[in-house]
Order: structure tokens, then C-alpha cells, then sequence
């Protein structure tokens, strides 16, 4: 099993759209997407948690658990902004709805990997320092359903 650097290979793209339940989008609507790859500084979440449940009983003193609901993580991006464009502002912009879509893999066709995240953005914020750093925006997203983890890239894509 080879290893890999996620930073240059990894992509993420924002999608308006996705026409399949199932959350696969098509080669047409990835490439109609936006991507963000390189303007990310930072990115947080982006994963499924469970919330277990404890089930003790009086035949043991070890209390076991059984798995719960699951929820996604608190998930964000934070961007580099740009000195005279507001792209990201007004493209992320405070109740915008779409799909996350994280390649781990590569965006290449038969990639494995695709991690789709219906989201809505919760807010999209400008971080202000006076550490010697780029200015950056941080848009944090809430994860809308259930994603749809670990497909394999469309061809065409």
C-alpha cells in the first residue's frame, strides 16, 4: 500500500447542484463546479461522528456500549482572501446551499474516494490578526444529511 501527501493530490470543489439521490454527482456538474483547492489554508470537520450509547446491566460492572445516531463534525474551510476580489464572499455567502465535494484521491475518472457533503454555509467570516500572516475568511458549513462517502469518480470528470 503506497502513501501519500493529501496536499497535492486532495480536492475540493463546491457544486450548486446534484442531480442523484445518492449523492453521485455527474462528470457535467463536477466540471460546473467550483474548485477551491488552492486557495484553502485550512479545513476542519469533514467527517461522521457517533454518538454511542452506554448500556450497563446489573450482570457486569463494565458498562458496554452499543453505536448511537451519528451527526457530522463541525466542518469549515478557511480561505485566503483576496486583496481586490470578493469571490468567496459573495460565492459562500451566509445561507448558500450545495455540496462539499472532498477527492482524497485526486478528481481524476475511477478515482476512489469522493466524499460528497450536502451543505448550507453558516457563516462566512474575515479572520483579522496582527501576526505577520496572510488575511484570510473562514466559512463555516453545516452539514445538511447524510454524506455519501468513499465513491469512485465519474468518468469525464
Amino acid at each position: 500500500m503506497a502513501r501519500f501527501n493529501r496536499k497535492g493530490t486532495t480536492k475540493i470543489k463546491f457544486l450548486e447542484t446534484i442531480a442523484d439521490a445518492n449523492l453521485l454527482p455527474t462528470s457535467a456538474e463536477i466540471a460546473a463546479g467550483t474548485d477551491y483547492t488552492e486557495q484553502i489554508n485550512a479545513i476542519d470537520g469533514w467527517s461522521i461522528e457517533n454518538q454511542p450509547i452506554e448500556t450497563p446491566d446489573m450482570a457486569s460492572t463494565f458498562v458496554s456500549k452499543i453505536d448511537g445516531d451519528d451527526s457530522a463534525a463541525d466542518s469549515s474551510l478557511t480561505f485566503y482572501e483576496d486583496d481586490s476580489l470578493s469571490t468567496i464572499e459573495s460565492d459562500l455567502a451566509k445561507g448558500t446551499s450545495g455540496f462539499i465535494c472532498i477527492f482524497s484521491k485526486g478528481d481524476a475518472p475511477a478515482a476512489k474516494g469522493l466524499d460528497v457533503f450536502p451543505v448550507k454555509v453558516a457563516s462566512c467570516s474575515k479572520s483579522y490578526s496582527t501576526d505577520n500572516e496572510a488575511a484570510k475568511v473562514t466559512v463555516q458549513f453545516v452539514i445538511t444529511d447524510r454524506p455519501a462517502l468513499n465513491q469512485t469518480v465519474p468518468s469525464g470528470a
